[in-house]
């Protein structure tokens, strides 16, 4: 009796993981639809399937699409079942209709990227976060040449504290507020603000740098580190994380209260916890406290339930917190709002 208990349980919990891992088709799928300039490859999948990340299994092992990166405004995509599962396929490209006998050269377009890079580039070749002690430690303006109070492109700057490196160039920010653990409070780090690139013109304990572009106006007491050589990542495997992580949007860029589709956010999450590029986190709606008017027990209130109002994708972990961008929102997304693995 207990055997049988026991493969029932076994087979329960196989045929969770089983169905967790089969794609669902959006119920209002269309059966084609043709690239547009504009699109992503998350749009496209929001259109087939019901769960966006699952986009690489409709792809995967598909001859039309060897790489599902590569698909260019003016693919005309199919959905069609092979052994019962579904799959999308380029049945037409621009370049395959013949409409005469005669070379055509045109120039080739430019494949659609999985997000939209244009508004996360920023974020990707400028430090956003860095710990107290970095802080402390960073070279800093002590003063902008021929008695200017703020520099701007073009201007020299005496920097103090500045080793001897290689580095090609320099970057100069600002130290900005801090990033807090949503329940503990702790410091997980600070915000950096880019303000300017530069380029070292003379070395030594007072060293000389030329501002190179200026998003702000330079100060005296902006930091200065070498500029960042990071890999910056083209292609995005949206996917959900292996293990079940739990935290919280703890800001979001340019310091409005309401978030919606596409704005960049920070969750006090990162590297340490698990967090990778790439992951997909579901948003959620944090659980409103309603009086109970009804409730026999005077001032008795209760926490109701939260709701599903989004999802954001991980483009860039730092050790402790994260910058995610939101790929979708069905309501106002605020900051504290809570996410996790879907």
């Amino acid at each position: 009796m207990k055997w049988r208990i026991l493969c029932g349980f076994l087979l329960l919990f196989t045929s969770v993981f089983v169905l967790a891992d089969e794609v669902e088709l959006n119920p209002d799928h269309p059966q084609r639809y043709t690239v547009v300039r504009g699109d992503t490859l998350w749009g496209i999948a929001e259109r087939f399937l019901r769960d966006p990340w699952q986009w690489p299994a409709i792809w995967h092992d598909n001859p039309e699409i060897a790489d599902p990166h590569w698909i260019y405004p003016g693919d005309e995509l199919a959905l069609s079942f092979v052994d019962g599962k579904p799959r999308l396929q380029v049945v037409q490209r621009p370049d395959q209709v013949r409409l005469s006998p005669m070379v055509r050269a045109t120039p080739q377009a430019q494949a659609i990227p999985t997000i939209p890079m244009n508004v996360i580039q920023p974020f990707l070749t400028q430090p956003k976060v860095v710990d107290e002690d970095a802080m402390e430690k960073a070279p800093y303006v002590l003063a902008i040449a021929d008695e200017h109070v703020v520099g701007g492109a073009g201007d020299r700057v005496y920097v103090r504290g500045m080793e001897e490196d290689n580095s090609l160039g320099y970057m100069i920010f600002r130290p900005g507020k801090p990033y807090r653990d949503a329940v503990s409070g702790d410091i997980l780090g600070y915000e950096a603000l880019y303000v300017a690139d530069a380029q070292m013109q003379t070395g030594g304990e007072t060293a000389t740098l030329q501002l190179t572009k200026t998003a702000r106006e330079v100060i005296i007491g902006d930091r200065v580190l070498p500029s960042e050589q990071e890999k910056v990542y083209m292609r995005y495997e949206p996917h959900i994380p292996a293990q079940s992580i739990e935290g919280h949007i703890i800001s979001v860029v340019d310091g409005v209260s309401q978030i919606g589709q596409y704005a960049i956010v920070v969750i006090d999450r990162g590297s340490v916890d698990g967090i990778e590029t790439g992951h997909v986190m579901e948003i959620l709606q944090s659980g409103h406290i309603q009086r109970d008017i009804i409730s026999r027990t005077v001032g008795e209130s209760i926490v109701l339930p939260r709701e599903k109002e989004g999802l954001l994708m991980i483009f860039r972990p730092y050790e402790r917190v994260s910058f995610g961008l939101i790929l979708k929102a069905t309501r106002a997304i605020h900051l504290n709002d809570a996410v996790k693995t879907p």
